[in-house]
């Protein structure tokens, strides 16, 4: 009877730091007007289209009579595009940008001198890697645990034996390097000991090029079972690639990708799992973070919370991955297979 008692006081206690917890994550008042400008690493991809229509609901939502531009550059000029947007929206006065960084550290100086002249920097998707110029970070999924996956699913595809490459994005694209480094250092495990990474080449998130790519990668390397791909460009085309040449029984693909863009080569057995997250809640946490920063409602403060509507609740931590910054996770995401994938792509 004592140790249910104990039980109980201990199970009230936890709800009532529970209610405590909730009662100070702050309430972004609307209304307020700031200019945002939502940055992709460049247009004309599904995922950043889905992005933005998150950042458009909450942009509505909180009522802000400023405008939200969505704006990014080419994908053949990506990182001087990406530069030119920063500073441009930094000399026009934007409340904030809102940055899926594809220049690595190359747009440090363009985002402190942003930060300088009173433009809050919040990325997504992808981060500035050192962390410089950058007020915050919404990040996805956490990176290390997308590395996990990823080993996971190759193990599981190839049997626990095999050759793997992978076909990732742009050199530069900080998410992607860290993904790829995050599921090396996972394939050390005793788990992956029959799993070789044979190579990494990189498809510029261009479908005809990562086509291309991952075709190559087939030519050199004879005993390839697996591309993975961590990029919606890239894990497509692979796909494609394999089917058009009639190499899905002999090299699988995997990686993150749409669930509608995926589909039919998951249901034939090209693309047996992949993963990803949903990026139109991605871009609406952006935007009320963004936001709550641009208005002063935020401090941008480590311990921080805040409320993010349909969301909840979520607060500024450590970013583990990058020492000195800040990140907010949103989580999660979901494997695909032929159990689900049907439903997801509808």
């Amino acid at each position: 009877m004592g140790s249910l008692k104990s039980l109980s006081l201990g199970a009230m206690l936890m709800l009532t730091c529970a209610s405590f917890a909730q009662a100070d994550a702050i309430k972004l008042e609307g209304g307020k007007e700031t200019n945002l400008v939502l940055l992709p690493k460049f247009l004309g991809i599904l995922v950043f289209d889905q992005a933005n229509e998150g950042a458009q609901e909450a942009h509505k939502e909180l009522a802000n009579p400023g405008e939200l531009l969505f704006v990014g550059p080419t994908p053949e000029n990506s990182v001087a595009g990406q530069i030119e947007i920063m500073t441009t929206s930094a000399t026009q006065g934007q409340g904030a940008v809102m940055l899926s960084n594809n220049a690595g550290d190359q747009i440090v100086p363009a985002a402190e001198a942003a930060k300088a002249a009173g433009t809050k920097i919040v990325t997504w998707d992808s981060p500035i890697p050192s962390g410089n110029g950058e007020d915050v970070f919404v990040a996805q999924v956490d990176f290390g645990s997308i590395g996990t996956v990823m080993a996971d699913m190759a193990h599981s595809i190839l049997g626990g034996k095999g050759e793997m490459a992978v076909l990732s994005a742009t050199p530069d694209a900080a998410n992607q390097n860290a993904w790829i480094a995050s599921m090396q250092e996972a394939l050390k495990g005793a788990k992956y000991a029959d799993i070789k990474l044979v190579d990494v080449v990189y498809g510029d998130d261009q479908a005809e090029v990562s086509y291309n790519r991952a075709l190559s990668l087939v030519d050199q390397h004879p005993n390839l079972g697996l591309i993975m791909s961590p990029t919606t460009v890239g894990i497509q085309a692979s796909a494609k690639a394999m089917q058009d040449e009639g190499l899905c029984d002999k090299v699988k693909v995997s990686g993150l990708g749409l669930p509608s863009e995926m589909v039919s080569y998951t249901m034939n057995g090209c693309a047996p799992e992949f993963a990803l997250w949903d990026f139109r809640d991605l871009g609406y946490l952006t935007y009320f973070t963004a936001y709550g920063m641009a208005t002063g409602q935020l401090k941008g403060e480590i311990g921080e919370s805040f409320h993010a509507g349909r969301m909840g609740d979520y607060t500024i931590e450590a970013d583990p991955g990058r020492e000195g910054a800040k990140r907010i996770l949103m989580g999660p995401f979901t494997v695909y297979n032929k159990g689900n994938v049907e439903a997801a792509a509808k």
